[in-house]
């Protein structure tokens, strides 16, 4: 199974595409989609959207992971910001045909860490160790592109184990 896990942001959008067997993980390629900060906003979400809709050819993932939106009382713009770019992450998913999976940034964080509050470094340190890489995936994104992977893979194996 393959799962594509999806941090979303308007500037900087990581994904990781997770390769789940028998009791094991695998990732296949983690990195991030940037987009030009002096563009606009349609300029932005069409670049998103092009590049995640070559991410599920490319990849062919059966379920895509993605971290839900945050809002800070004191930062409505930054959440209504976010949305456009989650919207067009998932218009793409379900253009495509493809499960998509949402799970908050607690919720994702207390799954790999056992600690909702957990850090970036924590977040790193861990994915690091459960996959076995080499260096800290970087920058913060990709580890949470990746950590929303292992979340749903997590929480189909705990569904299919019953």
């Amino acid at each position: 199974m393959r799962i594509l896990g999806i941090d979303p942001g308007l500037q900087v959008c990581g994904y990781a595409c997770l390769e789940v067997g028998q009791d094991k993980e695998k990732l296949i390629e983690a990195g991030i989609i940037r987009t030009d900060g002096g563009s606009a906003l349609q300029e932005k979400l069409n670049r998103i959207a092009e590049d995640i809709e070559s991410l599920l050819k490319n990849f062919k993932p059966d379920t895509v992971a993605v971290e839900e939106l945050y809002a800070h009382y004191a930062h409505p713009r930054t959440a209504i910001l976010m949305g456009h770019a989650r919207g067009v992450i998932l218009q793409k998913c379900a253009e495509a045909g493809i499960e998509v999976r949402s799970f908050s940034a607690t919720h994702i964080k207390k799954s790999i860490t056992g600690n909702g509050r957990a850090s970036k470094g924590q977040i790193q340190r861990t994915i690091q160790t459960m996959l076995s890489l080499p260096k800290l995936p970087e920058p913060s994104d990709v580890a949470d592109a990746i950590a929303a992977a292992v979340c749903c893979s997590n929480s189909i194996s705990i569904v299919t184990k019953f």
